[in-house]
Formats: structure tokens, sequence, C-alpha cells
């Protein structure tokens, strides 16, 4: 995918969008276990799954075929019924943005794509998690980024709710029965457990002063840093400043995963607002424009203008190491 130097308006490696609702409640069949093998009568009962595998790949190929349908004419009508946490919120960004893209990013947006080379992450019913996760690659291209789908319960069905992309090498930890092992989010792995991993905005909020600490140098915390550095060099930099905040995210779920390394992957939700405002010598007689994405929300030339972000973001933690940031996505998803 492309890596624009701030990546914060990068398109997500698997494309987002919608399909008609489903309703599932099942989880696994008395039948079969984690690896589909059918138990004999006489046997005990197989563990059971969050879900079946049949059942999650049912789920993924409903959402994949609705998905490219919707992409197509920016059907946004459908998007509620099937995503939900901070995905929802960056893909309906993107289809109320549209008219402000690129022949050519409106062109890779309506490509149907396929989820090729699925492997399923499923939790035991027993481990108490509602999800599952998949990955997969949107493209033929056997050197193409995987992409980790998570798919959670929401309002009694599965909706896709993270789609980020997965850098390769990770190995998911499953257990004896082949279920993937969930890790509990307020368990502190290193230095920061997977629900504190928000602390990442300090890198726009300060350049980092503080999260420094508790964060390993990473490509995306050099480019956050970079753009808190470059926060008043820009066009508007003469006549207005220009600061970061971190916000809570719209959606707070945070998915965790053990990898057979010892560590843990989590998936985890940030947001942050972007604030330039004209300098006091230029309030009374200047007022600043706000760029094409931020005028789908609010064109009125004003004093200042408040961007809001929503993220979502992929960690690793170990135990003897800083967390890792190795994945970011954000979108402009309000101005005021």
């Amino acid at each position: 995918m492309h890596h624009p130097p701030t990546r914060r308006h990068r398109l997500t490696v698997l494309a987002l969008g919608v399909t008609t609702a489903i309703s599932l409640t099942a989880c696994g069949s008395p039948t079969d276990d984690a690896g589909g093998r059918s138990a004999s009568p006489s046997a005990s009962p197989s563990p059971k799954g969050v879900v079946d595998r049949d059942t999650a790949a049912t789920v993924v190929d409903a959402y994949e075929k609705a998905n490219n349908k919707a992409n197509a004419t920016q059907d946004a009508k459908l998007l509620g019924t099937v995503e939900a946490g901070q995905v929802h919120e960056q893909a309906k960004a993107d289809y109320q943005q549209w008219s402000t893209f690129t022949k050519k990013r409106k062109k890779e947006y309506t490509t149907p794509f396929f989820y090729r080379d699925r492997e399923y992450y499923i939790p035991a019913a027993s481990s108490g998690a509602t999800w599952f996760a998949v990955t997969a690659r949107s493209r033929q291209d056997q050197q193409a980024p995987r992409g980790l789908l998570v798919f959670d319960r929401v309002d009694g069905r599965y909706k896709m709710t993270a789609a980020l992309e997965l850098k390769g090498g990770l190995k998911i930890a499953r257990d004896k029965d082949g279920f993937a092992v969930p890790a509990d989010p307020a368990k502190k792995v290193g230095t920061l457990a997977p629900d504190q991993l928000g602390e990442y905005e300090d890198f726009f909020e300060t350049g980092g002063k503080e999260a420094k600490r508790f964060f390993a140098a990473t490509q995306d915390s050099r480019e956050s840093t970079k753009v808190y550095n470059d926060r008043n060099k820009g066009e508007t930099g003469p006549w207005a400043t220009t600061s970061y905040a971190r916000q809570k995210p719209s959606h707070p779920a945070v998915y965790a995963l053990n990898l057979a390394s010892g560590g843990v992957l989590a998936v985890f939700p940030t947001a942050h607002t972007e604030k330039t405002l004209l300098k006091p010598a230029y309030i009374y007689n200047h007022k600043i424009t706000p760029g094409p994405k931020a005028a789908v929300y609010n064109s009125t030339p004003r004093i200042a203008v408040i961007n809001t972000y929503e993220g979502l973001g992929l960690a690793e933690l170990h135990p003897q190491k800083k967390a890792a940031v190795t994945e970011l996505e954000y979108r402009l998803t309000d101005s005021e």
C-alpha cells in the first residue's frame, strides 16, 4: 500500500465497505473442532469456538461480496449494519469525502477485491471473547501485504470493527485445540497494557516527550514526531499556529492476541484533533479557508479550523521491550 509521509490519509490495505446484515449466533458445532475434524459419537464433544470456521467464512464471504457492490456506489446506508467501531468511522469518512478523491484513488477504491489466502483465528468460546480475526490478502500477488481483520458481535450481529496491514513474521498463538488465544487488554506486557496504547498520541501532542519512555522508535513514531516538528512549517505557518490534542476515540474496543513468541499483538483505537488558529495580529482581518476534505464538513472561512482524526493502530508488545506501533490508519472525520 501507499505510505505518504505522515500516513494520516493512507488507504487501508483491505478495502472498507458494507454488506447485507447477517445475524449469527452460532458457536462451534459440537461435531467440529477448530481444525474441522469430525468427532466420533463416543468421543467427548469437541471444544467450541466463538464461531465455527464455516460460520466465520460465511461472514467474510458476505462482507467481501457486498463490500465490492457498496464501494462502487458509495452506499453508506448499509454501512452501519455490518461495520462498527473505528473502522466504521473511517469508512464513513471515505464515502463523505468521495468528491475530493483523485481519479486514481476512486478507481482503486471501486476495483473489486477478494480476500485470498485466509487464515482464521477464532478464540475458544470459553475464553469470553466475542470476536474472531482473519488474516488475508486482497490482491492475488503473493508478495502483497496481508491484512488483519477483526469481526466482533455488535447488536447481535458480526460486524467488521478493524482492518489493518499486518507486517510479516508474526505467528499468532494457538492452544492445544487450535483456537487463537486472546490476551487481557488490561494486562501490562512490557511497558504498557494494550488498553494503554492510546498514549501514542503524545507523539503528535508533544513530539513524544513522554511517549518515548514507553514506545520503541518505529517508522510510525518517527513520522508522527515529524508531524509535530513540522506543524508550523507549512503554508499557514507565518500567520497561524497549529497544535494537536489527544481525544477519546469514538469506539474504545481493544483487541489483543497472544503471539507464539510470548508477546501480544494488539489492535487499539486512537484519535486526536488538529487545531490551526490565526495569530493575534491577523485575527481581525483574516480568515482560514479550510482544505477540500475539511470543507466537506464545514466550508466556512474562520479564525480557527479544528479537524478531528479517528484512528486505528496495531502494536506488538513484548515482556522485555517497549511497545512497538507497527501500523496506523487515520481518517479526517470532522471539522469545525
